[in-house]
């Protein structure tokens, strides 16, 4: 059975508050879960309490061989309970692969232009010198 440790949904509608749960991967994300670790409040603020963690329990989970999800593991290495590795993706800022043929395309006819423009402006000047 693969354990994760997830956010839960409660609250109501357009305010949110969640519940840090183990839970079994295969089971819906606001479905039956196993134990209760903790809450998160994202509507207080953040140098408030808005999250709370047994960290005993999660320790427990985490020799189980439960996985935190990507936010959880962001939480618990908050509290300094796990590390999370610095993730870097140089490439998300690029463009796709279409805009970049459009950009392409845009400055092969503005050096165009220019060539262009320069031509025109030394022809007359050709013409003036014979």
């Amino acid at each position: 059975m693969a354990l994760k440790i997830r956010l839960a949904r409660a609250g109501s509608k357009k305010r949110p508050y969640y519940h840090v749960v183990i839970a079994d991967a295969r089971s819906p994300r606001d479905g039956r879960f196993i134990e209760a670790l903790g809450s998160w409040n994202p509507l207080l603020p953040k140098d408030g309490e808005r999250i709370k963690v047994d960290a005993d329990r999660v320790k427990h989970w985490l020799s189980h061989g439960a996985q935190p999800t990507d936010r959880v593991l962001r939480f618990l290495d908050e509290a300094g309970i796990v590390k999370r590795e610095a993730r870097s993706n140089p490439k998300k800022a690029e463009p796709g692969k279409k805009a970049q043929e459009r950009a392409a395309l845009l400055k092969k006819a503005q050096e165009d232009a220019a060539a262009a423009v320069a031509a025109a402006s030394a022809a007359p000047a050709e013409a003036t010198a014979e």
